[in-house]
């Protein structure tokens, strides 16, 4: 009925995305192809979700025009893309690996990856449940994953957020650093990185915070930076550092004695930066100048 009422009114009744697919397959098999773009334009205005983006990409199989959904499918692929955008190199590995049956690796990351999509009462809701638990188990993190709020108007800018554990810390001394998972601002990768340095002019340690460019690419931007950290008593992040650096692949910048105090007062146990044990770090990044080709 949808369908004949659009051959005679131009004008589709429902915004379901599932009517919208009924009448777009049915539009489909009677080659009525002005329904076809018109259900596909009104697919795309609508919110996406994961389940739906999936739907999309197997259009082009299911229909005989697959050219009247390609803006469709497209825009599916995109939103994958986005919502996958940190897949990690060990799972492309899996994908890849000839030592495992090719669907039951894809099976294994596709679920890895809906689990990290998941909210965080989601996730431990899937790791308490007794048949799924040792798939689900939160690791022992390599890079410590990250917090991060994106924003595109009126600047690209994002905010970071890093937490670490007291214990983490005090596994850095004397030497030692932590690096962050991977995030993204402008087209190029991010990371942080905390460090125990040695004051060269004190001679004592300290805590260092690091923001590294990660690909090495011809690509050269100047970002505004601003490091904060919650303190004692009120819990609201204090700005500890700002500044602004011009990035070219693999280069970094940052502060080696972010709070400006030893490394024994900032471990201390009335230390103002830990709050139930756990430092938290803010990073805020904000890119004001247009990118301009270098010829590094």
């Amino acid at each position: 009925m949808e369908l004949l009422s659009f051959m005679y009114s131009g004008k589709l009744s429902t915004t379901s995305p599932t009517l919208l697919l009924d009448v777009l397959m049915a539009a489909d098999k009677f080659e009525v192809v002005s329904c076809m773009h018109h259900c596909t334009q009104l697919l795309r205005s609508l919110p996406m979700t994961t389940e739906s983006a999936l739907l999309y990409l197997d259009l082009p199989v299911s229909v005989s025009m697959a050219s009247a959904v390609q803006p469709l499918t497209d825009a599916a692929k995109d939103y994958l893309a986005n919502s996958y955008k940190d897949i990690t190199k060990k799972l492309r590995k899996v994908l890849t690996c000839n030592d495992l049956d090719h669907e039951l690796a894809s099976k294994l990351v596709t679920e890895a990856l809906f689990f990290k999509a998941e909210a965080l009462c989601r996730q431990r809701a899937f790791s308490a449940d007794e048949s799924s638990h040792k798939r689900f188990m939160e690791r022992a993190y390599k890079y410590r994953p990250l917090k991060v709020v994106e924003f595109d108007r009126p600047h690209p800018q994002c905010i970071v957020y890093l937490d670490l554990k007291r214990e983490e810390c005090a596994k850095l001394f004397p030497s030692g650093r932590v690096y962050s998972q991977a995030f993204h601002l402008g087209g190029q990768g991010f990371f942080l990185s905390a460090h125990c340095n040695l004051d060269q002019q004190s001679l004592f340690h300290c805590f260092g915070l690091f923001l590294g460019m990660q690909e090495k690419g011809s690509i050269s931007f100047t970002v505004d930076y601003e490091f904060a950290a919650r303190t004692k008593p009120s819990g609201e992040f204090v700005s500890k550092y700002k500044g602004y650096y011009t990035f070219t692949g693999g280069k970094a910048v940052g502060y080696r004695n972010l709070f400006a105090t030893p490394w024994t007062s900032f471990m201390a146990e009335d230390s103002l930066y830990f709050i139930n044990d756990t430092l938290h770090l803010r990073a805020e990044l904000t890119i004001k100048q247009s990118q301009s080709p270098s010829l590094q």
